[in-house]
C-alpha cells in the first residue's frame, strides 16, 4: 500500500468520523441555553438542501460510498438541528411542510439526467448561499450567539478532506469546485463567530 492510498484511507475515515459528530456542538449549545439566537433558520435549510442534492448526485452516478458516506449523518443531524430551532422559535408547526419538500425534492432529482446534474451546479450556489446566510446573521446581530465555531471548523476540515478524495478518485470538477467555495466560507464563518465572541467577552 502506497502513501496516497494510505493518506485516502485516513482521510475518508476522519471525515466520516468528524461527520458523526459534526453538528452535535451547534445542537448541543442550543440545547444548554434554550436558545437558537444567532443561528440563521434559512442557512440550515439551504444547508439541508444542498447536502441533499449533492448525496442524492453522488448515489446517482455510483461514486465510491467511502466518498459520500458521511451525508446521511449530516443530513440526519441537520433535521435534528431544525427541530431544535423550529422547538426554541416557537414555530415547531412549520417542520411538517418541510419533510414534504425535502421528500419530493429526492424523488424529483432523478427523473431525468439533466436535473440531477443542473441541481448539483446549482447546488453550490445554494450551499454557498447558506453561509452567506449565516454570515448576514452574525453581521446583523454582532453577536456570535449559539453558533458553534467548533461545528464550523469541523466542516471546514471535512471540506479540505474532500478536496483530496475527490482529486485522488472521480476528479470530479464540479465536486471539487464545491468544496473549495464551501472551504473558504466555513473558514470565514468560524473567523467571524470568533470575532464576535471575544467581542462580546470583552464587553462583559
Amino acid at each position: 500500500m502506497d502513501y496516497q492510498t494510505e493518506l485516502l484511507i485516513f482521510a475518508n475515515w476522519t471525515t466520516l468520523l468528524v461527520c458523526m459528530v459534526l453538528k452535535f456542538p451547534q445542537i448541543i449549545s442550543i440545547m444548554a441555553s434554550k436558545s437558537a439566537e444567532g443561528v440563521s433558520l434559512n442557512s440550515v435549510l439551504l444547508e439541508l438542501t444542498g447536502f441533499i442534492v449533492f448525496l442524492r448526485y453522488q448515489i446517482y452516478y455510483d461514486y465510491p460510498m467511502e466518498t459520500y458516506l458521511e451525508y446521511p449523518m449530516l443530513i440526519s443531524q441537520d433535521a435534528v438541528l431544525l427541530l431544535f430551532i423550529f422547538h426554541y422559535t416557537s414555530s415547531l408547526r412549520h417542520a411538517l411542510p418541510y419533510v414534504g419538500i425535502f421528500f419530493a425534492l429526492w424523488n424529483v432529482l432523478v427523473l431525468q439526467k439533466w436535473l440531477i446534474d443542473l441541481a448539483l451546479n446549482l447546488c453550490t450556489v445554494i450551499s454557498a448561499s447558506s453561509k452567506f446566510l449565516q454570515l448576514q446573521c452574525l453581521w446583523q446581530t454582532k453577536d456570535s450567539g449559539q453558533a458553534s465555531a467548533l461545528t464550523w471548523s469541523l466542516a471546514a476540515y471535512t471540506c479540505a478532506t474532500r478536496i483530496f478524495t475527490t482529486l485522488m478518485t472521480s476528479g470530479d470538477k464540479a465536486i471539487l469546485l464545491r468544496f473549495v467555495v464551501m472551504l473558504a466560507l466555513n473558514i470565514w464563518v468560524t473567523v467571524v463567530i470568533l470575532q464576535y465572541r471575544k467581542k462580546t467577552r470583552k464587553v462583559d
